[in-house]
């Protein structure tokens, strides 16, 4: 299964790079684009259920990988306001 690494800036402008166990993070993220901190958290969210959801439909159990990815982006998330802007600097591979 193909997989990728989405890396972001946070409003305090760290970086950090976010793994996916699936490239259906395209689906829910545009590199360049800028998403408030609770839209973030809710596209990541969504896209590492997706993803795991495909792990299981393949390999018969869900992707602890992308419930990890949801987690730390949800616990990184909870130190900014609301406000906060994240910016997707890339995902590769790229589609």
């Amino acid at each position: 299964m193909p997989e990728a690494t989405f890396r972001v800036r946070w409003p305090d402008g760290s970086t950090d790079a976010c793994y996916s166990p699936s490239l259906v993070v395209h689906d829910h993220l545009a590199v360049g684009a800028e998403y408030p901190v609770p839209d973030f958290t809710s596209r990541v969210t969504a896209a590492m259920d997706e993803a795991s959801e495909r792990v299981r439909a393949r390999y018969g159990m869900s992707c602890t990988s992308a419930a990890a990815t949801a987690a730390g982006v949800r616990s990184r998330a909870a130190a900014f306001p609301p406000g906060g802007l994240v910016r997707v600097l890339s995902i590769e591979p790229p589609l």
